[in-house]
């Protein structure tokens, strides 16, 4: 199997050990405690299941800019994005010290982790702008990223964790959320050599689900692991729940058994689209998929980056042997009338764009609200029906 980024073995930081879970939870209620930012809190999370290793915990300053800059640590580790823990204050705290650090997503604000702080930085409004810039490409405000990262605090406090929860991911999603441990494993079971990652946010069309067959065929890949955020998103994007739903429908009607495994991460969107591409890329690596398909404007958001910045980046900007896993580059998919089939479309350069079934998300989300089902060639029907049923609940709440 594909090795882990970084290391030979996986290293999830969440305390898998009954007695030092207890002593920790101990520990933490006579400790001084930080409610974490909702970034802080993914990233805990993904530590916790071994989907950002090698990390030990949150990135000092110096790491953060350096990884911003350069995506690489002071120390040459390769890595796309700051993991980091902004908090509005860290008085009393200096090296050393230990510090809970509590969930802002939970009812009462349960322990997430416990900390041994290395540093507590305070980070100037020009450095915010200079990462901001770097992993997102922009300061605008308006950017869901950008405005998420600077509604942060402006001290960062670093150090190694121990993760005691998986926040609420694993309660809510029981038959989704797996850590990168967990799909390692199944995937072992399964006798999986090459696998296939497919990254989303939203639920899957029919463009979705061909791109993830051309891909299997293509690769001789042995399966496929539909891998969707469970995370914040943006406002007006579907829940998990509703995703979840019509995700595994279309596998369970449209896959061969055993081909396809549906499951979810606890991290909130980035929206930082060539950045965050690598990033997706390094924590599939880290579950053991083998190749990641990235497409048209992945993990990207309004018109902030290139249709393809996120395919070009590895061939610009990531080092040579700095990656085990690979890239499935895709164009644009859509239903072709002429062919009777789902295609990329840069495969089909002498079509009109009269031959293909295109839809904006605009379109789709009013046919739903309307009871309108999409066509059956942009759309499965099983899954049409749970998005219509979303939408008109929602109409009616």
């Amino acid at each position: 199997m594909i090795k882990p980024h970084g290391s030979d073995q996986l290293n999830p930081l969440f305390v898998a050990d009954q007695q030092r879970r207890q002593a920790l939870q101990q520990e933490a209620a006579a400790l001084p405690s930080i409610t974490l930012c909702s970034a802080a809190a993914a990233n805990a999370v993904m530590l916790a299941g071994g989907y950002f290793n090698p990390l030990q915990g949150y990135m000092n300053l110096a790491d953060a800019l350096s990884v911003a800059e350069s995506m690489q640590t002071t120390a040459g580790l390769f890595w796309p994005v700051p993991i980091i823990n902004m908090v509005d204050s860290a008085e009393g705290l200096e090296a050393g010290s230990r510090v809970a650090l509590r969930d802002p997503n939970v009812a009462g604000n349960p322990v997430l982790a416990v900390m041994t702080v290395a540093a507590a930085e305070p980070v100037s409004e020009q450095q915010m702008a200079l990462m901001a810039s770097a992993i997102f490409a922009t300061n605008d405000p308006q950017h869901p990223g950008v405005a998420a990262f600077n509604g942060t605090g402006r001290v960062m406090l670093s150090g190694p964790i121990e993760v005691l929860n998986y926040s609420y991911f694993k309660e809510d999603f029981p038959d989704t959320f797996r850590t990168a441990v967990q799909i390692r494993d199944e995937i072992a079971a399964r006798g999986w050599q090459k696998v296939v990652a497919f990254q989303t946010r939203n639920p899957m069309h029919r463009a979705h689900e061909e791109l993830c067959r051309m891909a299997m065929e293509r690769l001789g890949a042995d399966g496929c692991v539909v891998h969707m955020l469970l995370g914040k998103l943006k406002q007006g994007d579907i829940p998990a729940a509703v995703r979840d739903a019509s995700i595994r429908t279309m596998v369970d009607n449209y896959f061969p058994a055993n081909s396809v495994m549906v499951n979810g991460y606890g991290f909130d969107m980035l929206y930082a689209g060539p950045r965050e591409a690598v990033l997706h890329a390094i924590f599939r690596q880290n579950m053991g998929a083998t190749h990641l398909i990235v497409g048209r404007d992945h993990a990207g958001v309004g018109d902030y980056y290139g249709a393809f910045d996120a395919q070009t980046i590895f061939d610009q900007q990531v080092p040579a042997g700095a990656l085990q896993i690979e890239i499935f580059k895709a164009d644009h998919t859509a239903y072709s009338k002429k062919l009777g089939r789902v295609v990329m479309m840069n495969e089909a350069p002498d079509h009109s764009p009269e031959d293909f079934i295109l839809l904006s998300g605009t379109k789709v989300r009013e046919m739903l609200g309307n009871g309108i089902a999409p066509p059956p060639e942009f759309s499965r029907p099983e899954v049409a029906q749970i998005l219509m049923d979303y939408y008109q609940s929602e109409a009616g709440a």
